[in-house]
């Protein structure tokens, strides 16, 4: 299924924040491409080629320049950062220069990637850019480069491919241990130290006090990659909040209560990430235990067992009372 992205043209410059390895953010009316991420592999001395669509859902006929770049890891939140095109990837890709499309329409846009012949297996990463304005390099080696988003190209160039890496760290958001209710955040950090970007896939598996399992989620739901030489952090979490996020800080006593009921967990649980990766199949696990203590539920349950309670005890002594009184 081709994934697609749109954004409306005053927002195209915020590149390094719509366009992330897995996903794009998505506005109503506005340049739609798709895919938004092209996967390949080929072998030195191969050309590869391929289609980009573009629709115009804008109101007016639009003309759109390309250019490509390359991009490699910086930080741990897989998000590309592009580095210009002096060599690499970014300079074996070819395309039409330019597009008009009118208001409404869509095209294909070729492009093809002509790996060279001495090219190391491994790895390599760029995107194809459609831009409003033509990339132009200003006095002083500044580059104007107009609004612009872009499909990014993934391409394992074939060979004997080093892998190797490993899982980091696995905890809850900020180390806590103790929650009052679902959702629990969780994150994992995992390095890859091969010659090509890497896929975790796996799951999380939360055991309970008796050690049956009681709920399992995916460990990378949007299949993020790690590229070569990085370190990425994955975002997982578990269960739902029954309470819309901007009122989370100010939801009263009784309303997180009704929400621990409706998602009822309690007491000591134990996370175990297990994770595989690679061609090789490589592995990494690891666990982490943590406590779930609904105490605004079991404060109600407990004030109304209290009450039940007197009014037990309290009916008791009426009928005992009444008893006593028929016999006197």
């Amino acid at each position: 299924m081709k994934k697609q992205i749109k954004l409306k043209y005053p927002l195209l410059f915020f590149i390094p924040v719509l366009i992330v390895l897995f996903g794009v953010s998505n506005y109503a009316r506005a340049l739609t491409i798709a895919p938004a991420r092209i996967e390949l592999s080929g072998d030195p001395g191969q050309t590869l080629s391929g289609e980009i669509e573009i629709i115009n859902e804008e109101s007016s006929n639009k003309t759109f320049f390309t250019s490509f770049e390359n991009f490699e890891p910086r930080g741990d939140s897989g998000a590309p950062y592009f580095v210009g095109a002096k060599d690499g990837l970014a300079t074996w890709i070819k395309s039409i220069s330019s597009v008009q499309i009118g208001k409404g329409e869509n095209k294909l846009i070729p492009y093809s990637i002509t790996i060279p012949k001495n090219t190391e297996p491994g790895g390599y990463f760029a995107a194809i850019f459609f831009g409003t304005t033509p990339v132009n390099t200003q006095s002083g080696g500044e580059v104007s480069i107009g609004g612009r988003i872009g499909a990014l190209v993934l391409l394992r160039v074939n060979g004997d491919i080093k892998e190797g890496g490993g899982l980091n760290e696995f905890m809850t958001n900020g180390g806590q241990r103790f929650f009052s209710s679902l959702p629990v955040s969780f994150f994992y950090r995992l390095n890859n130290t091969g010659g090509d970007r890497i896929v975790p896939l796996g799951e999380i598996s939360f055991k309970n006090m008796i050690r049956l399992t009681a709920d399992k989620i995916s460990a990378n739901k949007k299949e993020g990659s790690v590229l070569p030489n990085s370190i990425r952090k994955f975002d997982v979490i578990w269960g739902e909040s029954l309470i819309p996020q901007n009122g989370e800080d100010t939801a009263g006593f009784f309303t997180i209560a009704w929400k621990q009921l409706q998602n009822f967990r309690f007491g000591w649980y134990t996370a175990v990430l297990n994770l595989t990766w690679g061609n090789t199949n490589q592995t990494g696990s690891a666990s982490y235990n943590f406590f779930i203590i609904p105490w605004q539920l079991l404060i109600l349950i407990v004030v109304a067992l209290l009450l039940i309670f007197m009014s037990v005890k309290r009916y008791n002594k009426f009928i005992v009372s009444s008893a006593t009184k028929k016999h006197q």
